[in-house]
């Protein structure tokens, strides 16, 4: 286990995203994966409520509803669930009152009485940014989320909101979620990494296998436009540069050693960076539950690590 930031939330070194769940996930599958996860040891789980709003015939809590009926069905032990605000239909934005709304709305779905992690889930600029942080440390005061954290925040703002949530004795972020992988690197460590190593927030990088390109799935920038193409595939498919390939390439002959895939290695090099505390990591069928677990154990050699530095730095001529 690790921990998050200066919480005490102990974590699995991996955290499971079920942003696919409702989605290319029914809710039997989505059981069967969270079985798998829980069983192999896994007790992070990350969601958000709007997901997944997007899929036809959905609301948005799809995800937070799935993950409560399992919760009540399998009542397990230590289990940490992070979910966000600010992307639901009908609870868009962090205006104070919409917050409070949306976490109990939230708690409602999920059928338990505290929100592990609270994540405003994207920066909402219309909202005094003071504002926003005495609602998020309001619900900690009044125990309705144990901990605060932010997403797809920069650098500045974060550091507002610890300002904020520090003069006011407010509740202070333990985690931040960044876009970071092997492929997606640069903006990350130079702006969000020193930030969190300042103020001690725990490092939860999300796309952490740039849309399923670092699985080693897409060989190929040609993925047919076709109906039945995955959002996925398209979505990974502009990483199949020759660096990107080459990082592929490289993940590969690493793993081998190893006797991990491609995905398993992938991860557990965003593990070994700065402040990162779990990567997150989506699964759609419960047979890829185990690559991901064996991510929260594998540990590279500096060597490796830094093979995988020099690929995923190098700029082509």
């Amino acid at each position: 286990m690790t921990r998050i930031g200066r919480s005490d939330l102990d974590v699995f070194p991996l955290c499971l995203g079920a942003n696919v769940f409702g989605w290319t996930a029914d809710r039997d599958e989505s059981f069967r994966i969270l079985d798998a996860f829980h069983g192999g040891g896994g007790n992070f789980i990350d969601t958000a409520d709007s997901y997944s709003a997007w899929v036809p015939g959905n609301t948005g809590g799809d995800s937070e509803r799935i993950i409560g009926e399992w919760l009540a069905a399998r009542r397990p032990a230590n289990v940490i669930i992070a979910t966000k605000v600010s992307q639901h239909p009908d609870f868009r934005g962090l205006a104070p009152k919409n917050v409070r709304a949306a976490a109990e709305a939230s708690l409602k779905r999920l059928g338990v009485d505290t929100i592990d992690l609270y994540y405003a889930h994207y920066d909402d600029e219309t909202v005094p940014l003071e504002e926003t942080v005495a609602a998020f440390g309001d619900l900690v005061t009044d125990g309705l989320v144990r901990h605060t954290a932010v997403s797809n925040y920069s650098a500045d703002r974060i550091r507002e909101w610890v300002g904020y949530a520090s003069a006011a004795g407010s509740a202070l972020p333990v985690a931040v979620q960044p876009h970071y992988n092997l492929v997606h690197r640069n903006a990350v460590e130079e702006t969000i990494v020193p930030v969190a190593e300042e103020f001690d927030l725990g490092l939860v990088p999300y796309y952490a296998l740039a849309s399923g390109f670092l699985s080693g799935k897409y060989r190929s920038a040609d993925v047919p436009d076709a109906p039945g193409t995955s959002p996925r595939a398209k979505g990974a498919a502009k990483y199949a540069t020759p660096q990107g390939l080459a990082i592929v390439d490289a993940l590969e002959s690493i793993g081998s050693a190893h006797g991990a895939s491609i995905a398993t290695t992938a991860l557990a090099w965003l593990r070994a960076q700065p402040a990162v505390s779990a990567p997150i990591a989506s699964a759609s069928r419960v047979d890829q539950v185990a690559d991901l677990l064996a991510a929260g154990t594998l540990e590279l050699s500096a060597a490796e690590l830094e093979e995988l530095d020099r690929v995923s730095t190098w700029s082509p001529a």
